[in-house]
């Protein structure tokens, strides 16, 4: 078993810096223009040939409520019409991508986000899955990994039982805060009892995992209330819990313009906010994934973690990085081979490409050599909080300490600060620097000094 996660105050405020998630290496920062829809059907035949399995993302953007934290792509709309012709061009999306694959390509995993893909109304949702299951090979046995997100304000018991039919077995549930004062000032009201209700049905249903994403650093929010809103979270008892900081962009996300930053938490309750939870979670008996992402031991990423098979890519954690990702849905991204490609952001424009009969691909990237290099080393190192230099060089054919050299001082700095251990085959990422391994992983990444570090949120 890993050894716990050490805070150390001092540490983190020294490696608390503005870097990326790494749901990807490169990250969507260095996507451009030149890469288009033929650079997709070139990778969707290399998919074909090789068979590999797949892993569907479905963007639904609409929400009926706007959340001032939020930074997805979203849509906000009480109009429950838009839906429709939207998924009519979804659905012509999924149509024209999946002609170009072997219908016996199997769909280990899907997920649909958003938004609010709870939005659509059964008829819909129906409507969307039956040209899914017609299209692509999506499994019948219940084995596959096929998640939603779930906002509990739009989902009831029907709803829950109409999405376990349609061959959904985990739910993610949007909770966020507790707190009144907090859920007001970020306009999203939502009783623990929506949130009980929800999460009885699932597992009546016998969904069979259960997800609950909380925020910490939203306006109004002390170490005091947030710690009573992780204290009910984990009477709910998920199998997994997301604990994401809260990036206040307001210049980059318009609707965090509504957000009063005096109202804000100082970097110092942030800490503790998070300490705290770290504490209680630990305490309940949740595993540190890493990032913002705690699991219970037997829970499916955790043993992925200690068998050191676990994978990250833009689902985040998971056990599927084996699969081919393909996103389907306004700003979807895709990750096929070495291709990154993404959808248009825009929905008018996406909506009207589809609707001239063209995909929707409106930047991307092909990764070259480096990339695929250092993604492995950034996969192993925010993954397993390890890496072994000899299967790096075995798999690249390169001298690991020759390759990096000019990274050497870097690395050998944060050893001697106590984050990693440094040693002549390895890296180990120690229990004081695992908060920190997106610090230690943007060592490796060639783009970053050329980056504008405004645009990601910071590591803690």
């Amino acid at each position: 078993m890993l050894d716990a996660i050490r805070w150390d105050t001092d540490l983190i405020r020294r490696y608390d810096l503005a870097g990326p998630r790494y749901t990807s290496y490169p990250t969507a920062v260095q996507f451009n223009s030149q890469v288009g829809t033929f650079d997709l059907f070139h990778a969707l035949r290399d998919s074909r040939k090789a068979l590999r399995p797949l892993s569907l993302y479905v963007h639904v953007p609409f929400c009926a409520n706007i959340c001032y934290y939020c930074a997805c792509n979203k849509v906000i709309t009480k109009d429950r019409g838009r839906a429709q012709p939207y998924l009519q061009r979804l659905e012509q999306e999924i149509q024209l991508i999946a002609c170009h694959l072997e219908p016996t390509q199997k769909v280990e995993q899907l997920h649909f986000g958003g938004g609010t893909p709870t939005f659509l109304s059964h008829d819909e949702l129906r409507q969307l899955m039956a040209h899914l299951r017609k299209h692509f090979n999506l499994l019948d046995d219940d084995s596959g990994d096929y998640g939603i997100e779930i906002d509990p304000r739009e989902a009831d018991w029907s709803t829950m039982g109409l999405l376990r039919e349609l061959g959904f077995n985990r739910v993610s549930i949007g909770l966020q805060d507790l707190d009144p004062a907090v859920q007001r000032a970020v306009n999203r009201l939502q009783s623990l009892e929506e949130t009980r209700a929800v999460i009885d049905a699932a597992r009546t249903l016998q969904f069979r995992s259960i997800n609950i994403d909380l925020i910490y650093g939203l306006p109004k929010q002390t170490p005091e209330n947030f710690a009573r809103t992780v204290e009910e979270v984990i009477s709910l008892q998920p199998d997994r819990l997301s604990v994401f900081n809260y990036a206040h962009l307001p210049e980059r996300f318009m609707p965090q313009r509504r957000i009063n930053s005096h109202e804000l938490p100082s970097p110092a309750q942030k800490l503790e906010m998070l300490q705290r939870t770290i504490e209680q979670l630990t305490a309940a008996g949740y595993r540190y994934i890493g990032m913002d992402h705690f699991a219970l031991p037997d829970d499916e990423l955790a043993i992925a973690q200690e068998e050191q098979t676990l994978q990250r890519n833009f689902q985040g954690y998971t056990t599927h990085g084996h699969c081919d990702l393909i996103g389907l849905g306004v700003s979807a991204i895709s990750q096929i081979g070495d291709l990154y490609c993404q959808n248009n952001s825009d929905l008018n424009q996406y909506q009207n490409t589809l609707a001239a009969a063209q995909l929707a691909t409106s930047r991307g990237l092909v990764c070259n050599a480096d990339d695929r290099l250092r993604r492995a080393v950034i996969q192993q190192l925010i993954c397993n909080f390890s890496l072994e230099f000899a299967e790096i060089e075995q798999a690249f054919n390169i001298d690991f300490q020759g390759y990096f050299g000019a990274l050497w001082p870097q690395l050998q700095g944060m050893a001697n600060d106590g984050l990693i251990n440094l040693e002549r085959e390895r890296i180990e990422v120690l229990p004081a620097g695992r908060l920190l391994v997106r610090s230690v992983c943007m060592v490796f990444d060639a783009y970053l000094e050329q980056q504008n570090r405004q645009r990601f949120s910071r590591v803690i």
